[in-house]
C-alpha cells in the first residue's frame, strides 16, 4: 500500500463518477477507496462492480470503505470499529491520534487525518501539519501509513512522504479537476520514490 489513493465522492464530480475514476486510472492511479456509503447496498454493489472493471486491467485495487467488501476483498474500516477487523485480503483503518493507532491488530495499513485543512470536511479537527503526521508515522511502528486530508497538490504529497508516509489519500483535487488524468499523473509522479541515479 503506497502512492496515491483516491477516496469517491459522487456529490464532488461534474461527470458520472466511473468516468472520473477511469479518468484517473489513464493518470496512473491504482487504488480507489469506494466511499458512497448512502446508497443502497445493491447499488453500491453495482458501483463497485464498475469500479473493479475499470482497475482490474492496470492490476488496480478497489478498496470498499465499511465492513462489508461488496463481493471483493479490500475494506477500509473507521477508527470506531470493528474490532477486531475483519479478515480479507486487505485491511485498512482511518485513525487520527495515538490511542487510536494503538488500538491496531492485524491491519493493513492506516490512514492518518487530518494533515492538511480540507475543504471536503472544513472544521475537521485541527490539521497535524507534517510534524504532527511524523510523529504518529513514528507511533504506527513499521505499519504503513497514508497521509489524508486536504492533500492538493504535488508539494503536499512530497511532504507527507518526506514526513514519513507512504502515500496520500486524495479526493477533491481528483474528484472535482477538469482534466483528474492529469490531476492524478503530477500526485501519483510526487509520491513516486524518488530514484537513485548510478
Amino acid at each position: 500500500m503506497n502512492g496515491i489513493i483516491l477516496l469517491t465522492d459522487r456529490r464532488q464530480t461534474a461527470r458520472p463518477l466511473p468516468e472520473v475514476v477511469a479518468a484517473a486510472v489513464a493518470g496512473g492511479l491504482r487504488q480507489v477507496v469506494l466511499r458512497e456509503r448512502d446508497l443502497p447496498r445493491a447499488q453500491r454493489a453495482a458501483l463497485a462492480d464498475r469500479l473493479r472493471g475499470i482497475l482490474a486491467p492496470v492490476g488496480g485495487t478497489l478498496i470498499v470503505a465499511g465492513p462489508d467488501p461488496l463481493g471483493g476483498d479490500a475494506v477500509h474500516l473507521r477508527a470506531a470499529g470493528p474490532y477486531p477487523p475483519p479478515v480479507f485480503g486487505l485491511v485498512g483503518r482511518s485513525c487520527h491520534d495515538e490511542t487510536e493507532l494503538g488500538r491496531l491488530t492485524t491491519e493493513d495499513y492506516v490512514t492518518v487525518s487530518p494533515v492538511f485543512a480540507t475543504a471536503s470536511k472544513p472544521g475537521y479537527g485541527p490539521p497535524l501539519g507534517p510534524a504532527g503526521l511524523a510523529r504518529l508515522v513514528r507511533v504506527a511502528a513499521g505499519r504503513p501509513v497514508v497521509a489524508l486530508a486536504g492533500v492538493t497538490t504535488a508539494e503536499q504529497v512530497a511532504t507527507c512522504r518526506a514526513a514519513g508516509a507512504v502515500g496520500a489519500a486524495v479526493m477533491g483535487a481528483v474528484m472535482r479537476a477538469a482534466d483528474p488524468a492529469a490531476v492524478a499523473a503530477e500526485l501519483v509522479a510526487a509520491a513516486s520514490p524518488a530514484e537513485v541515479s548510478s
